[in-house]
């Protein structure tokens, strides 16, 4: 926006700005949490805020967001007025930045400058996944949905407010095809007024140093973001290429099978004609699924996409410290080129497909990414994670009414090269799983445990980090929904880490009606008096599990992370004492000599589970995972 490209920006002032930008969108994100009403977003906090310049380049690193573009494409923006805020849902319209139709996302421009010729400077825009939005199942997400006009209303960028003024034909047609009218106007309200508030700090902003002097921090706050991966970040991978694919392992229509997704990396010289960049080749990706596991990447270069997966590069940080610091902005764009395949496949896919279940693609890919760029730097990249599912249950609760409770529950995250995975977290920045008081006041069920579960976490040099172990207890007949992969093929573990435990719901457990539900599934019944069992994904082991130190196996055991059999079978850790009194310990000279009878020779870099070979054919490792020599 400015002539330097922001180079000339008082550096004081790009930080105060940036600190700025940071308060505004977290003032926003607070007042949506504390006006909104629906489960989803009030208290798990499924939902995210994003600053962008009148260029709709994203200046916010503290979380993800949708993008502008398909606002700005449909609006043109010296047609915009003080008050509007738009909206849109729409898959196909949004430019790659929803992927399913309950992400609703508003967005509300910002003005400065002085009166008679106040401009359009910037944006605010909040986007978060909402109750329901119709479809063919309550929570708007079916399983086995075979085209998107299953799945919900779908709304192209439309002025929902006009100069401040709402539009409510607009808003009676959504919450009418809403089975939860009250929450979805409730959280409506919510967005659209914190984005208007956020809109006017911002501008305060402007007002307060000058257009011209805030645009240009803009530029140096983008800029910076671009040299400081640039520097710190491309530096650590060789110039070369490498290939690795994951799977998505069912679509919820066809029987299970591997969904591929493979990326192509690329590092250029320094001296390549058209940059220093990482290039992304999406070739080789399966064709689009007939359930709804598809995501529109291939949208505005792929822009959307390349913010998404950008963090997982930040693993190349120096320090775990230094990685908390990098943001990810519009910097990290002219970094990354993408190359789609054709229109198509599991990210390319044509209108109508199905879109709901996208997460099992978009998370993936953060997964083979870290994968690709492991085999580039042998290995100092995090192990496996899969960090998100939809549970829930549905029907109608004590008193005869209507009611939904559907969770987002975290998982494991994958061993690093330096520490072990963390347990049970969530992609979704600041995102929380249900408070117990709240879900048992006004749900017909009782949260009879939570916890950790066990062996759940990838065996490792550095062990993966655990999953949940949920126990509800249904007061009244109702059904259960889940929308969840990763119940066949466990999280990867890498350089001899062991892969994690997979996803897994049991209704009954230990009971006459026993059962185990799949994955995907969007009206399991439910008697009252039984007992739902999730059990969510262990993150992948980094490392060989027979170097972990036996000081930590044994502290693992006391905590009830691992258990005392998993201790041996897959440590090699002979233990002593017991649990009870508080004597347990190992026995170091057997420990060596269990650990010494071992084999731990391999071809493979990664370990995929027993769950691949169930799908493979029997093949114990993909040819990817073998690690070669980079071609150059």
């Amino acid at each position: 926006m400015t002539v330097d490209a922001g180079a000339g920006a008082d550096p004081v002032l790009v930080e105060i700005v940036q600190g700025s930008l940071a308060s505004v969108e977290m003032e926003v994100e607070t007042a949506i949490a504390r006006t909104s009403r629906s489960p989803m977003i009030r208290d798990a906090h499924d939902f995210r805020a994003g600053i962008h310049d009148r260029l709709l380049r994203k200046l916010t690193g503290r979380s993800y967001s949708a993008l502008v573009h398909p606002v700005a494409r449909d609006f043109p923006i010296e047609q915009m007025r003080e008050g509007d805020v738009f909206f849109h849902n729409d898959v196909y319209r949004s430019e790659g930045g929803i992927g399913h139709l309950p992400d609703l996302c508003v967005t509300v421009p910002v003005f400065a400058g002085p009166a008679g010729d106040r401009r359009v400077v910037a944006f605010v825009q909040a986007f978060g996944h909402h109750d329901d939005i119709g479809g063919a199942v309550p929570g708007s997400m079916p399983s086995h949905a075979t085209s998107v006009f299953e799945e919900g209303l779908m709304v192209p960028p439309i002025r929902l407010w006009d100069a401040g003024v709402p539009n409510r034909a607009a808003l009676a047609i959504m919450t009418r095809n809403s089975r939860m009218p009250e929450s979805l106007s409730a959280d409506l309200d919510a967005e659209c007024s914190a984005c208007l508030m956020g809109a006017r700090r911002l501008g305060e902003l402007f007002d307060r140093y000058g257009v011209d002097t805030v645009e240009s921090c803009f530029d140096a706050i983008i800029s910076r973001t671009t040299q400081t991966y640039r520097r710190e970040i491309l530096s650590k991978i060789p110039v070369g290429s490498w290939v690795w694919e994951d799977y998505a392992e069912h679509d919820g229509v066809d029987e299970p099978q591997l969904h591929t997704q493979r990326i192509t990396l690329t590092r250029t010289p320094a001296d390549d004609p058209e940059g220093e960049r990482l290039i992304l080749d999406f070739g080789g990706t399966s064709p689009q699924a007939k359930g709804p596991i598809n995501h529109c990447g291939d949208y505005s270069d792929g822009v959307f996409l390349k913010k998404w997966l950008a963090p997982i590069l930040r693993n190349l940080a120096d320090t775990p410290e230094r990685m908390a610091e990098l943001d990810v902005n519009e910097g990290i764009v002219p970094l990354i080129e993408m190359r789609f395949p054709p229109p198509g496949t599991l990210l390319t896919p044509v209108f109508p497909a199905p879109t709901n279940a996208r997460t099992f693609v978009i998370l993936r890919l953060l997964g083979v990414l870290a994968g690709v760029v492991a085999k580039a730097v042998d290995g100092r990249m995090p192990a496996d994670q899969e960090t998100i599912r939809y549970t829930g249950v549905y029907g109608e609760d004590l008193h005869g009414r209507s009611y939904l409770m559907r969770e987002v529950l975290g998982g494991g995250s994958g061993g690093r090269y330096y520490a072990d995975g963390e347990d049970t977290i969530h992609v979704v920045p600041d995102s929380r799983n249900l408070p117990t008081e709240f879900t048992e006041a006004r749900f017909p069920f009782r949260v009879e445990s939570l916890s950790l579960a066990v062996d759940s976490g990838g065996a490792g040099q550095f062990r993966g980090g655990l999953g949940y172990e949920k126990h509800i207890r249904m007061l009244k007949d109702g059904h259960f929904m889940s929308i969840a992969d990763r119940s066949i093929l466990g999280c990867w573990g890498v350089k001899g880490g062991k892969a994690g435990k997979p996803f897994q719901v049991t209704i009954d457990p230990g009971g006459p009606n026993e059962r185990e539900i799949d994955a995907l599934a969007d009206s399991e019944p439910i008697s009252a008096g039984e007992v739902v069992r999730i059990r969510t994904t262990g993150g992948g082991g980094w490392g060989d599990p027979l170097q972990r130190d036996p000081a930590l196996v044994v502290r693992d055991v006391q905590w009830h992370k691992v258990s005392a059999a998993a201790a041996l079978a897959d440590y090699g850790v002979v233990l002593t004492g017991s649990l009870d009194d508080d004597t347990l310990g190992y026995d170091d000279a057997a420990t060596r000599r269990e650990r010494q009878g071992r084999s731990t020779a391999g071809t493979a870099f990664f370990d995929r589970g027993p769950g691949y070979s169930t799908l493979a054919g029997g093949a114990s490792h993909a040819a990817v995972d073998v690690p070669m020599a980079a071609a150059r």
